[in-house]
């Protein structure tokens, strides 16, 4: 039996890992600058939040550090070994807007601690990708996936 991912384009891992570390130093820098500077904070991660949403949009192919890799890291690197499909990637993009997005709100709305911890939130994720190459939105999207998929019909 075929699903949906089996037939869903994908991507040489080692783009998304490439991803998920720049990711994870622009949310160091989003936390280490808002000890100093919550404005200077929201403007980063209000960058990131636009990052995020193309990556959600318009896929790994699309994505600003996806672009970078592509361009100057996979030339440099053998044939990809390993893939992985690229639904998942823009369900956890979309999930990196999430709480990009509420950090930016936290800051904007001057609640620094909040704006912190969802920059966290995103850090861990994205951490957690890049060092050990666990995707957790990608580990997510197979539920929600599901949930859909089960949902009844809307009236008409």
């Amino acid at each position: 039996m075929t699903t949906t991912l089996d037939s869903a384009p994908r991507v040489d891992v080692r783009g998304p890992r490439f991803v998920a570390w720049v990711t994870t130093g622009v949310l160091v820098l989003v936390l280490v600058t808002a000890a100093f500077s919550p404005v200077a904070a929201a403007i980063l991660i209000g960058l990131q939040a636009v990052v995020f949403a193309i990556g959600a949009i318009g896929g790994p192919a699309k994505h600003p550090y996806g672009r970078i890799y592509a361009a100057f890291v996979a030339p440099r690197l053998g044939p990809p070994t390993e893939t992985e499909p690229v639904p998942p990637l823009r369900f956890a993009q979309g999930l990196g807007f999430a709480f990009a997005g509420l950090s930016l709100l936290g800051f904007a709305l001057g609640s620094p601690i909040v704006g912190a911890v969802f920059a966290g939130f995103a850090l861990f994720a994205a951490f957690l990708n890049a060092a050990f190459g666990v995707c957790l939105g990608c580990q997510i999207y197979p539920l929600v996936a599901r949930f859909r998929r089960h949902q009844a019909p809307a009236p008409n």
